[in-house]
């Protein structure tokens, strides 16, 4: 990266948002780009996750862009590795190649309101450009909470986002502190290695079974031969998730059923009645993500596994004391705590036309116009923004959604000519904040009986989209220049008073004349 490079577009992150938004750019004619990596090759959170059993919640055919599907998919749900290996290959086919800049941690990003452009120092150099797109994503900085005591814990510490694989579990242990969707994917995979599990549950989850099988040679072949089928295959595992949207978010009490559902699937495994006790939710199922895994109960069944069905409260030496006062010695302590999702650390790297960082901005919460644009941050957008998440669907639909957005975004500053940028109205952006909320209050999320990663730290969801991808889809289609403030510097202003008092000179000779 040169010192004074100069681009059009800059993309930060290159995992599915980072990358479909290369593949846009390139699509739309724009080839004037890079794409900044905080690391040292592309796929994001797939990229990093490679702990023990890590793998996608979402069918395959679904978790995969619509413009580059990929028919040889080997199982039904994908591992990290399969994935990240598609993420390669995207890059690879879309020759993705040049534009990317690798070891490039962006440090701060800074509007120049004289140029209208975008002054980003990374780690590797400095650079500006005209568009920033943001596709850090809300699942890429990890999150440890503050447990007194842990800075002086002898053993091993680390987060299922960072997995020390150097460290060797077999005969250790071991505590994990959280039953989100990696713990509870990471428990059954090391529970046959280490000699004592013991796992910190603050809120029990619910879980599914997790209906996984190799996809056979000729289903792949017949994927291959003939593409449609696997357009078709896609089509109906989103259209089952379409239909379901309906009891998230209007009708939560329908529900009920699944909840049977769940609790058969704990009984199936789990016998002793106080441990059956422990691991069921006290919430509807739905206000946390469900789980799926048809190996997590088996292994909570097992001898060296202790549940304890309180958090972890503070650490003294090698005990692990809980919040109902239990105690456990371990020797090493894995966080599956999640992530810096309603407060992502990008944020505070953003400074906008005012002066202020986008973390100041949104000190009330996060809120951005269709889940892109935020006021006061010209010609900034942000892929899995504000209330674009999911709960029961394959966020690369919602990516791809914002993806036409981003598209649009840039042929209208090509229709405008010239320096310009466009800014989101702080009106706009209340009024589409202000509706997603409305829909929001009836949801499960919000009225489900629980605590969750889709809430802030004042009680509101900013996380979640309350309704069908395909309602997201239709709200993105195109920008609506209504709903920004479209700006120029002062040298294009000054040319356009020059014209327009040149039309009017002519205007007035041709009325003199007549």
């Amino acid at each position: 990266m040169t010192e004074h490079e100069h681009v059009r577009v800059a993309v930060i992150g290159s995992g599915f948002g980072g990358l479909g938004a290369a593949v846009r750019l390139r699509r739309e004619g724009v080839t004037d780009f890079v794409v900044l990596e905080r690391a040292g090759s592309v796929g994001g959170t797939w990229r990093d996750n490679t702990y023990p059993g890590c793998a996608c919640d979402v069918p395959s055919h679904l978790y995969s862009f619509s413009f580059a599907p990929h028919p040889d998919w080997p199982r039904t749900f994908s591992g990290q590795g399969h994935i990240r290996a598609y993420l390669e290959h995207v890059a690879d086919v879309f020759g993705l190649r040049p534009h990317l800049r690798f070891d490039s941690e962006v440090k701060m990003m800074t509007w120049d309101a004289e140029k209208l452009r975008w002054d980003i120092e990374t780690s590797s150099g400095r650079l500006s450009a005209d568009v920033v797109v943001s596709a850090t994503g809300p699942l890429s900085d990890p999150k440890i909470p503050d447990i007194p005591g842990l800075d002086s814990f002898p053993g091993k510490v680390f987060h299922s986002a960072r997995w020390d694989h150097d460290y060797d579990l077999r005969g250790k242990r071991v505590a994990m502190v959280g039953t989100g969707a990696s713990a509870i994917q990471i428990v059954p995979a090391i529970q046959p290695q280490v000699a004592e599990l013991t796992l910190f549950q603050r809120t029990p989850p619910w879980v599914m079974p997790r209906v996984d099988r190799a996809i056979s040679g000729a289903e792949r072949a017949l994927h291959r031969a003939l593409p449609f089928t696997a357009h078709a295959r896609r089509g109906l595992l989103w259209g089952i998730r379409e239909l379901q949207v309906q009891a998230f978010t209007k009708r939560p009490n329908e529900l009920g059923f699944v909840e049977k559902l769940a609790k058969g699937n704990m009984a199936r495994a789990i016998k002793d009645p106080a441990l059956r006790a422990k691991l069921t939710p006290d919430y509807r199922i739905g206000c946390k993500r469900i789980l799926l895994s048809s190996t997590y109960y088996p292994a909570l069944a097992q001898p060296n596994v202790d549940l304890v069905a309180s958090g972890l409260s503070e650490i003294r030496g090698s005990t692990l004391v809980a919040a109902d006062g239990s105690e456990a010695e371990v020797d090493a302590i894995i966080f599956g705590t999640g992530f810096h999702v309603t407060d992502m650390p990008i944020a505070d790297r953003v400074v906008g036309a005012e002066g202020k960082t986008l973390a100041e901005a949104w000190t009330g919460g996060m809120e951005a116009l269709r889940g892109a644009s935020a006021a006061g941050f010209p010609n900034w957008m942000t892929i899995i923004g504000p209330n674009t998440g999911l709960g029961n669907s394959s966020m690369i639909l919602m990516i791809e959604s914002q993806l036409n957005y981003m598209a649009d975004f840039v042929r209208q500053l090509d229709v405008l000519g010239g320096r310009a940028a466009l800014d989101a109205r702080p009106s706009a952006v209340a009024a589409w904040n202000r509706r997603v909320q409305e829909r929001m209050r009836r949801t499960v999320w919000n009225t489900g009986g629980c605590t969750s990663w889709y809430l802030d730290a004042g009680g509101r969801n900013t996380t979640i989209w309350p309704g069908t991808t395909t309602e997201f889809r239709r709200a993105t289609r195109r920008v609506d220049l209504t709903e920004y403030q479209v700006l120029r510097t002062k040298k294009d202003i000054k040319k356009q008073d020059t014209n327009k008092k040149d039309t009017n000179k002519k205007d007035t000779n041709k009325k003199v004349t007549a």
